[in-house]
């Protein structure tokens, strides 16, 4: 028979798993509640939710709602969204990650700093490093009334002014690795009378997962990486299995799985993003025990 392991440090950040779980709190009672955007980018997860009650709305919507509950996922919100909320009398329930949390805070006091002691011609750049459009990257940008300046890969870095004052944050789920190589690169090229500071604000829960999937990744045959296509957090991790073992397979549920990938395999590994439920690891795990044909 097929060995198959779950990776333990798979599944649900933190972030996540409070999110959730102020969902499902809301929902027993019974009430309507409405969520903006995916809960979380697994759409396993999300018609599940589904299925209990929640509803998924965009910032469309949102401004059409009057009197209602509507939930704030992890990846946090720009303050405009709080605004429409109180203007249109709808209770908040925020489930905003701490550490992105934090990171909005940050980045909007150094901000209001850059508009209390300059010109924005003089004033440092707030540079972050993150995916543009990313639902917590907009809420970050949205802290400096969209000023700030986002590079996504390390290429968008040489197009900065090294002449003024850089500030360095990231988005939480970004590479650690790729982050210090555009530090790197602006210490090599700003200018000497510029002021450069980078601040390291990728989370550590994420950014540990990667050399721990990599070394589960190489101790089996097959890796099985389940994960919605549109969790940003699960392209970097799937890379990386595949990087250290070819024979890695990238699904949203069972029924993509291959039977045919395993067939001269001994032991399976079934890893996941941050965005991944462990019920979903499961299933995989139970779907090939039911369909494995013994040789």
């Amino acid at each position: 028979m097929i060995q198959i392991e779950i990776d333990n440090g798979s599944g649900f950040c933190f972030g996540v798993t409070t999110a959730i779980k102020k969902a499902e709190e809301e929902l027993a009672k019974g009430e309507t509640l409405y969520c903006l955007g995916d809960i979380v980018h697994n759409g396993m997860e999300v018609e599940r939710l589904h299925d209990q009650g929640l509803i998924t709305i965009n910032h469309d919507q949102l401004k059409e709602l009057r009197n209602v509950k509507v939930l704030l996922r992890a990846h946090g919100e720009p303050p405009e969204t709080y605004e429409i909320a109180r203007r249109n009398n709808i209770e908040i329930i925020d489930a905003t990650c701490p550490v992105v949390l934090q990171l909005q805070k940050r980045i909007k006091k150094q901000y209001e700093c850059n508009q209390e002691e300059s010109t924005p011609e003089e004033g440092r750049q707030i540079v972050i490093f993150g995916k543009n459009g990313h639902a917590e990257v907009l809420g970050l940008v949205g802290q400096t009334r969209s000023k700030a300046i986002v590079i996504e890969k390390f290429d968008d870095v040489k197009h900065l002014d090294f002449n003024r004052d850089i500030y360095l944050y990231s988005q939480t789920t970004k590479s650690l690795d790729e982050f210090h190589h555009i530090i790197e690169y602006i210490q090599e090229h700003i200018a000497k009378e510029a002021e450069f500071k980078s601040f390291d604000t990728i989370c550590r829960q994420v950014a540990n997962r990667m050399p721990n999937i990599s070394t589960f990744a190489t101790r089996h045959d097959v890796i099985l990486f389940v994960s919605g296509r549109k969790s940003s957090n699960g392209k970097v991790l799937f890379h990386e299995c595949l990087r250290v073992n070819p024979n890695s397979y990238q699904i949203e549920r069972a029924e993509e799985i291959n039977m045919s990938w395993f067939d001269n395999a001994t032991t399976v590994g079934i890893c996941g993003a941050t965005s991944t439920p462990k019920w979903l690891m499961e299933e995989c795990r139970d779907y090939i025990h039911n369909h494995y044909q013994h040789p």
